[in-house]
């Protein structure tokens, strides 16, 4: 595969618009760390910094502009984003009109908003603060989310061993 091909992220033939729930990651950029200050791993609950406090409150606010979602449990990392979000009915709103969406709508206003808040902060608008995409899990019963739960938790404390570390 050449640089310029990308994998499918989605799985295919799956309806991702539809009532489901989803573990999914976003990276920031370059991973470059942002949200926590300094060497502070292994702390609980996560040490996020004002940076990663914006992207906290933008995942939490964003069922007020997104009807027929629900956000679960979540963690901020140094440089990208764990989180569980339900899409309730396959709708979500659009204004006053509600449309059937899917996890990739929902996830674009994530990234979206907690960009601009972050940017606005930074004095870098228009700066491109998440890597393109995302990654997704679909959750096919209990046992795979109390996994994922439990995944979320502990990430904190495994930083150094974390996928996505970058000394």
């Amino acid at each position: 595969m050449s640089l310029l091909e990308r994998r499918p992220l989605r799985l295919r033939g799956y309806d991702y618009s539809g009532a489901g729930c989803y573990f999914v990651t976003v990276c920031v950029q370059g991973r470059e760390r942002l949200f926590w200050d300094g060497g502070r791993a292994g702390l609980e609950p996560a040490p996020t910094n004002s940076l990663g406090d914006l992207v906290a409150q933008t995942w939490l606010e964003l069922p007020a502009h997104t009807t027929g979602i629900r956000m679960d449990k979540f963690i901020v990392m140094p440089n990208h984003f764990h989180g569980v979000i339900i899409l309730e009915n396959g709708c979500v709103g659009a204004g006053s009109k509600p449309a059937r969406t899917s996890l990739s709508e929902a996830m674009r206003q994530f990234k979206t908003f907690s960009a601009r808040k972050i940017n606005l902060v930074r004095g870098t608008p228009g700066k491109p603060l998440w890597q393109r995409g995302f990654y997704d899990h679909i959750i096919r019963n209990e046992a795979d989310y109390l996994r994922i739960w439990q995944y979320i938790d502990t990430n904190p404390a495994k930083w150094e061993e974390d996928e996505y570390y970058i000394q």
